[in-house]
C-alpha cells in the first residue's frame, strides 16, 4: 500500500544503531524469526532478508527467507507476519488527511512520508520491550534486551550470528539472578521470569488480548507483574497495532508535545490525553513521528 520507505519503517522498530534483533545496513532489513513449520521438528528459526525495490510511490519489496526449513507451507505465514511487522497493508491517507488540519504538525508528518506503522511479531515481544526499558534510557533498555537477545534467543542453524528474539520458553527455565547479572533490577527480571513461565505454560494467552477492546485489553494487561500504564500501553500500540493508543506516560511524548505545539511546560498524562484527542484514530502514529524525529535530530537518518 504506496506510500512506503522500508527505511523510515525500520528504524522505527530498530530505534537505535545498536540493536541486533532488527539489523539493517541501509539498503537490507535483516530478521530472525521462530516459526512452528509443523515438520515434527518443533520451532524452526528463519531468517528473513527484506530489500524495497520500487519507490516509495509504487513500492515492492524482495523478501528472502533463510532457514533449515522453508517449506512452501510456511510461505503465508511469513507473508502475514511480514505485513503485520511491517505495517504494509495499512492505507494511511485518512491519516494524512487528519495531519493536513493540524498545523503544528504537518511539517513533522510530511516529513517522513511513507513511513508505516511497525509491530513486534508478538505481545510477549512488546511487554519484553517494555519491561527492559521501564524508566531507563532507550540507550540502556536496547543494551538490556541484546543482552537478552544474545544469551537467549535462538539462532538460525544457516547463520550463528543472528539471534531471534527469545521465546516464552526460552526464558521461562531462567534461574533467578541471571538477569541481575545482565544489568537487570530485581523487580525486572522477576516480572520477566514470571511473565514466561506463564505463557510458556498456558497460564496466559497473551495474543487472546488482541479480541478485547482497549479498555478490557489494558485491564489485563495492568494484572501482570511489572506491566503499569505505560507498559501497557506501549504493548497496546506496538504488540496489538491499536494506532488510537498514544503511551500516555511517555516523558519523550511530553518533550515532543511541549517542543511542537510550542507549549510553556511539560504536559502530564492528563493533558496529553487532550492534547492529542484531536489525532483520535491516529494518535499511536504521532507517537512515531516523534521517535523518527528524534533519529533525524540524532543525525540517525535522513528524512526526504
Amino acid at each position: 500500500m504506496p506510500p512506503f520507505r522500508l527505511d523510515l519503517t525500520v528504524w522505527t522498530l530498530r530505534r537505535r544503531p545498536e540493536n541486533i534483533l532488527d539489523r539493517w545496513d541501509g539498503q537490507i532489513y535483516r530478521r530472525a524469526l521462530s516459526f512452528n513449520t509443523n515438520t515434527g521438528a518443533g520451532d524452526q528459526v528463519i531468517e528473513l532478508a527484506v530489500e524495497q525495490t520500487g519507490p516509495p510511490s509504487h513500492p515492492r519489496l524482495r523478501v528472502i527467507a533463510i532457514g533449515s526449513d522453508c517449506a512452501p507451507a510456511i510461505q503465508p505465514i511469513l507473508r502475514a507476519t511480514l505485513e503485520r511487522m511491517l505495517g504494509l497493508t495499512i492505507d494511511l491517507r485518512p491519516f494524512y488527511a487528519v495531519a493536513a488540519k493540524q498545523k503544528p504538525m504537518r511539517p513533522l508528518i510530511s516529513a517522513f512520508t511513507g513511513f508505516k506503522p511497525p509491530r513486534y511479531p508478538t505481545v510477549f515481544e512488546a511487554l519484553l520491550n517494555a519491561i527492559s526499558c521501564q524508566q531507563v534510557s532507550l540507550d540502556v533498555g536496547m543494551m538490556l534486551l541484546n543482552r537478552l537477545v544474545e544469551n537467549f534467543g535462538r539462532s538460525p542453524a544457516t547463520n550463528f550470528f543472528a539471534h531471534a528474539c527469545p521465546s516464552p520458553a526460552d526464558l521461562a527455565d531462567v534461574p533467578p539472578g541471571t538477569l541481575r547479572a545482565f544489568g537487570y533490577s530485581q523487580n525486572k527480571e522477576r516480572a520477566i521470569l514470571e511473565l514466561s513461565r506463564s505463557v510458556a505454560s498456558g497460564e496466559l494467552n497473551l495474543e487472546s488480548l488482541q479480541q478485547l477492546d482497549d479498555a478490557a485489553a489494558l485491564e489485563k494487561l495492568l494484572a501482570i507483574r511489572g506491566v503499569g500504564r505505560w507498559s501497557a500501553e506501549y504493548a497496546l500500540l506496538r504488540g496489538m497495532g491499536r494506532l488510537n493508543i498514544f503511551p500516555g506516560d511517555d516523558v519523550g511524548g511530553w518533550n515532543n508535545l511541549k517542543k511542537h505545539l510550542r507549549l510553556r511546560s511539560r504536559p502530564d498524562y492528563a493533558k496529553t490525553r487532550k492534547l492529542i484527542a484531536p489525532w483520535k484514530n491516529y494518535a499511536g502514529l504521532l507517537y512515531f513521528h516523534f521517535l523518527l524525529d528524534g533519529l533525524r535530530t540524532r543525525g540517525i537518518l535522513a528524512a526526504e
